[in-house]
């Protein structure tokens, strides 16, 4: 291909410009200068330039004041500006690159101070890490904009329960009727279904009816059957782990055969168990942010288990204890052996397997307390298998989860 002077050349090949029109928006500005028409696979040669008009010139000039790091003062602090670009990125990108160039611009750009202003937060596109970020202001976000921080909050977290509610539900009530299967129930708990379907040998045609000489039933109503206890880490590297926890805890909490407690951590420790009813209530409770002391919320959670061996703990943090170590091991080992079933969640987001401290998680997997990440998705099947009390090394296997492998002390 014969170099041109310029991208405006019309003897140009037209997936050739369009080759170069991807690369001039990836590279920026400064390579437009050096981009011809032709030179080889990177693009770049022949002398011209390569020069963006309409859509691709606004496109090209939110991605430069986010990504440009020649830039001294990139968004400033003037808000209206801000809001301005939050509002050109919604114009040029799809919400699912929004809400990335969003979480890059809190980084980049510190615009955390912005998110105390409401006229800022309604033109922000609401996801779990903006929610992640309210949360950790919540103590110094001004009353102006309270009011608009819990409804964006809101929004998520309905948008969230909505996809992450039924497949929890479905999933502890399933494995509960599976463990407790009896055949000897009371007259509210039997299962008709299940009952007809085992005595269709015994149908009288003359009658048009079954005799019904095996019962099947379930034994939930006169009791919670399992206690589940989740177990937060809040500090701020856990921070979207105790969004989807808080959620989890509320919908869980709506199921009446488990009985959910839901405990936060930092240095200190609070039960939000009375929150459950709501989780928007619930996250703005937690305090993100702070140390850690997992020692000290394993010892409030044995002062709270009273049926250990029908109780599953489930403990939601990176591991990197602030506290005593030795006595935080020691109160797992003490847990696990009274018969409570301890399970580790390095993570709860979408975001893959953390930082965590490699050495405290190696000894929990070897007391038997399964320690690896878990997506949301993946969150309802887990307490589904815990429930069975089915093995969790096994189950993380075959879902493709990595667990961090056991070390005797």
């Amino acid at each position: 291909m014969t170099p041109t002077t310029g991208t405006n050349d019309v003897n140009m090949n037209p997936a050739e410009r369009e080759r170069l029109r991807r690369w001039r928006l990836v590279l920026g500005k400064e390579a437009g200068s050096c981009m011809g028409g032709g030179g080889g696979a990177g693009g770049t040669g022949g002398g011209g330039s390569f020069d963006l008009s309409g859509a691709d010139a606004g496109m090209d000039g939110v991605l430069d004041e986010l990504y440009d790091q020649q830039r001294s003062a990139g968004l400033g602090g003037s808000s209206p500006r801000v809001a301005r670009w939050l509002g050109d990125i919604r114009t040029y990108f799809p919400t699912s690159a929004v809400r990335v160039m969003q979480q890059d611009a809190l980084q980049r750009l510190n615009l955390k101070q912005m998110l105390l202003e409401p006229e800022m937060l309604e033109t922000v596109e609401p996801d779990v890490h903006l929610v992640a970020n309210l949360l950790s202001l919540s103590k110094v976000i001004p009353e102006k904009t309270k009011d608009t921080a819990r409804h964006v909050v809101r929004k998520v977290v309905d948008e969230l329960e909505r996809k992450l509610a039924n497949p929890l539900i479905e999933a502890v009530r399933g494995s509960l009727n599976r463990a407790t299967r009896t055949n000897r129930p009371r007259a509210n708990e039997i299962d008709w279904d299940r009952t007809i379907r085992a005595n269709l040998k015994n149908y009288l045609p003359e009658r048009h009816t079954i005799i019904a000489e095996k019962l099947v039933g379930y034994g939930h109503k006169r009791s919670s059957l399992r206690d589940i206890v989740l177990c937060v880490d809040q500090s701020g590297s856990m921070a979207t782990s105790v969004v989807y926890s808080g959620i989890f805890g509320a919908v869980l909490a709506s199921i009446r055969a488990v009985t959910t407690r839901m405990v936060v951590f930092d240095t200190a420790v609070v039960d939000l168990t009375d929150d459950l009813q709501d989780p928007v209530d619930l996250l703005f409770g937690t305090q993100l942010g702070g140390g850690t002391d997992i020692n000290r919320a394993l010892a409030y959670c044995q002062q709270i288990i009273t049926r250990p061996a029908q109780t599953i703990l489930v403990l939601i943090t990176d591991l990197y204890e602030g506290g005593n170590q030795q006595e935080m091991l020691r109160r797992a080992q003490e847990l696990i052996g009274s018969g409570v079933q301890m399970v580790c969640l390095l993570a709860l987001n979408d975001k893959g397997t953390p930082s965590f401290d490699s050495h405290n998680a190696a000894i929990l997997s070897g007391m038997g307390c399964p320690t690896f990440a878990c997506t949301p998705d993946l969150f309802p099947d887990l307490m589904a298998a815990a429930i069975q009390k089915r093995d969790l090394a096994l189950w993380a296997a075959r879902n493709d989860i990595v667990a961090v492998r056991a070390q005797e002390q």
